[in-house]
């Protein structure tokens, strides 16, 4: 692998989408300073858009059908403009810190289709800017008591008289653990640690209520006595279970789609106990990170961000018409932010290379280039028979295979088209 191949790795894994300038600078910084600068990016919080006040939570109990209808519309606009605003937002951040707020919404999988509200899962989002690079404990203990996720696995229905153990089930199957770490002993008595929460929408807060709570002793995890929540957090993040799960978690998303070896998983593992940011870097260090390249398939969200980025649009800058149009994009494309199909999450792999996905890409790729006159003009100031090698070096891919050279070399007399497919060939798509 080259200088520019290993950087050009190195980049696509951990941002969205590098440019060719980034990936000059990377070359010029080397490999290890170009690792340290975009981990660094990693931690703190976002400024968010000013949405204003949850429409649904000022309904009171006497509300009106036009009182709701109006509220809805509200909560949808409101929704519209947080997924908007992170859209931009993903797209302007060079650094790695978007991309692993991205990894963790895709991981504690929350939708505002059922939250219904734009304010909450953005806090949530600020939860992982927050606690999502260090070590997992605080992030653990933050997303039991988080307002949206309480809503989405319906933790504000569990209570002493009837405990509901949705959230105790996926925090360990999903969040923490995987199958087979735990028992339905572990669930039911998990769901009695989290009874008697309840979520104030107004004030984006949930709140133990006592009267709800069952605080009798349980067995957990191996530990037996009262059991509050914090303790259940850290139950979770010391089990033998959590620190390989998380790995394994990382290295799909960022290396090569399938599980790692057990000697990969080892190697993460050691280099984790310090947080999620250094087992970032073992994933992206790793002996065997190398020979992953080329074998990840972009989520349509990856796709659409890096080439926004690579092409230079900006788009906060865009129309909201023009915005709303990228939106159907992926809406097509099978992904849009703040909307995961379920507490699962996004699939990951050959799920997004199916041929209606490929014509959505191409579409999507011609409304692109259309945004993207700069990107155009420096084609077609390049002379024809080296427009492929520009084409390749604006969308940072190492190379095109012979099949694809061919079919792009039909369209090197017009680059605004030439550009169109280029996004949609398979070596754009994996990388």
């Amino acid at each position: 692998m080259t200088d520019r191949a290993e950087v050009s790795h190195l980049l696509r894994r951990l941002t969205f989408g590098p440019t060719a300038a980034e990936v000059d600078a990377a070359v010029r910084a080397g490999a290890a300073a170009t690792l340290t600068r975009v981990l660094a990016s990693i931690g703190g919080a976002a400024r968010l858009p000013e949405l204003g006040p949850d429409p649904l939570a000022g309904l009171g109990r006497d509300a009106s059908r036009e009182d709701l209808q109006r509220a809805r519309r509200q909560a949808r606009a409101q929704v519209g403009a947080a997924t908007r605003w992170w859209l931009a937002r993903l797209a302007a951040e060079p650094g790695a810190a978007e991309k692993l707020t991205f990894f963790w919404h895709g991981h504690w999988a929350t939708s505002v289709r059922k939250v219904r509200s734009a304010p909450l899962l953005l806090a949530q989002q600020q939860t992982f800017r927050r606690y999502g690079g260090g070590p997992t404990g605080p992030l653990v203990r933050a997303m039991i008591r988080d307002p949206a996720l309480i809503l989405w696995l319906d933790g504000q229905r569990n209570t002493r008289q009837a405990p509901n153990e949705n959230l105790a089930r996926e925090l360990m199957e999903l969040f923490t653990l995987g199958v087979g770490a735990y028992t339905e002993a572990d669930v039911q008595a998990g769901a009695r640690v989290l009874t008697g929460w309840r979520v104030d929408r107004a004030a984006g807060t949930a709140t133990l209520v006592p009267r709800r709570h069952d605080d009798t002793p349980v067995t957990l995890l191996g530990h037996s006595g009262r059991c509050d929540v914090d303790t259940y957090a850290d139950l979770l993040v010391r089990h033998p279970a959590h620190a390989s799960f998380l790995a394994h978690r990382l290295w799909i998303r960022y290396a090569a789609g399938a599980a790692p070896s057990p000697p990969v998983t080892a190697r993460l593992v050691a280099a984790g106990s310090a947080g999620t940011t250094a087992m970032l870097r073992a994933v992206v260090t790793d002996p065997d990170f190398a020979g992953t390249a080329g074998g990840l398939v972009k989520q349509p969200v990856e796709w659409l961000v890096g080439a926004l980025r690579q092409l230079g649009v900006a788009v906060a800058g865009l129309p909201e018409p023009a915005q709303q149009r990228l939106l159907a994009g992926l809406r097509a494309l099978g992904q849009v932010p703040l909307q995961p199909p379920s507490v699962g999450g996004w699939p990951v792999g050959a799920a997004w290379l199916t041929t209606s996905a490929t014509l959505a890409r191409l579409e999507h790729g011609r409304h692109l280039a259309a945004l993207a006159p700069r990107a155009v003009a420096g084609l077609a100031d390049t002379a024809p028979g080296d427009r492929l090698a520009a084409l390749a070096r604006l969308l940072v891919v190492d190379a095109w295979t012979d099949r694809t050279a061919a079919v792009l070399s039909g369209a090197v007399h017009e680059p605004r088209r030439l550009l169109a497919l280029g996004l949609a060939t398979g070596e754009y798509a994996v990388h």
